[in-house]
């Protein structure tokens, strides 16, 4: 199985790869994706719609679209081409509070027009985890053939490019980018995330959110989401997120649902399914420990919440994973 063959990735399957994409590319999922979608454009223009949100990226701009919200994207209509990073992941928990402000519903956070000076190291990060996607240790005592990143398409289309450390520059038109690679578990899952996560950071912490955005609606939601990071746990209620930020049940649920596109519960049992998928990757905590740590209230609920989110039950993800580590 190949990148390319993961149009609708599976949950716990991690994805990074770049496109230079001329007009009339597009895709469409139905029924959305499993995993969360991170953009990052480097020029160009691309037109995305979600949870019935559209909106236009450009350069500098970082798109986060959450899972399982029908999603289409495609080259704008005015643009010749589309130049971007993307990467399929399951972002960590503490991201929500980052991504907050920048929330436009349907499951939409874009963070617009990135700092210039921030640029060039959000491209530096993408390209160190394309580089790092198929990390070993024998890959970093030099001992494997190619210590660069995978091959890449050649500029003419045919064959491949020699492996460097380098991309290959892009001229004028459109061209083919980088190859995908899917990531390997153990030590490479975590150098993207690493990788990833300093992208969200870079762009949230140097832009600023939009201006017709309510303030003190984003401030509340992000104080909820961080509060929900904070203990995926704790016995979480619509009237309790409510109450932390003084606001109704009702005004709050409102709000909640259209900056983020999900309902309250559905955010925290989306967090507390990835603090579970944690725990299940780095400990041997049986099925009925992870989910009492976790704060579900019998294993049969959170196996069924956990299928939902990752699309395997927690035995059949954690040995996914340690297949996966064990080949790394």
């Amino acid at each position: 199985m190949t990148a390319e063959d993961l149009s609708v990735p599976a949950a716990e399957v991690m994805i990074l790869g770049h496109y230079d994409k001329p007009a009339g590319y597009a895709t469409r999922r139905a029924y959305g994706s499993p995993s969360w979608l991170l953009t990052w454009t480097e020029a160009g223009a691309g037109r995305i719609v979600q949870g019935g949100v559209s909106f236009e990226v450009g350069a500098g701009d970082l798109a986060v679209l959450a899972s399982g919200t029908a999603q289409r994207y495609r080259v704008a209509p005015a643009a010749r081409r589309w130049r971007f990073w993307w990467v399929h992941f399951q972002p960590r928990a503490s991201w929500a509070a980052w991504l907050a402000p920048y929330a436009r519903g349907g499951g939409c956070h874009v963070v617009s027009d990135v700092p210039e000076p921030v640029r060039a190291r959000i491209t530096a990060a993408f390209t160190r985890a394309h580089h790092d996607a198929h990390w070993t240790v024998a890959q970093s005592l030099g001992i494997s053939q190619h210590s660069g990143p995978p091959p890449r398409p050649a500029p003419s289309g045919g064959g491949w490019a020699t492996p460097s450390s380098q991309p290959v520059p892009f001229g004028d038109g459109p061209g083919e980018g980088w190859v995908p690679v899917v990531v390997e578990g153990g030590v490479a899952r975590e150098l993207v995330m690493g990788a990833v996560e300093e992208v969200v950071v870079l762009a949230t912490a140097s832009a600023k959110p939009r201006k017709d955005t309510s303030p003190e609606g984003d401030e509340r939601v992000g104080r909820v989401l961080a509060l929900i990071a904070a203990d995926p746990a704790a016995p979480h209620s619509v009237a309790s997120l409510a109450r932390a930020v003084a606001l109704s049940p009702s005004r709050f649920a409102h709000l909640f649902a259209g900056e983020t596109g999900r309902t309250p519960m559905r955010a925290v049992r989306q967090a507390r399914v990835r603090h579970a998928a944690s725990l299940l990757e780095i400990t041997d905590m049986n099925v009925g420990q992870v989910a009492a740590a976790c704060g579900f209230v019998s294993p049969f609920h959170f196996s069924r919440a956990f299928a939902r989110e990752y699309g395997v039950p927690p035995r059949e993800y954690r040995a996914r994973v340690r297949a996966t580590l064990d080949r790394a």
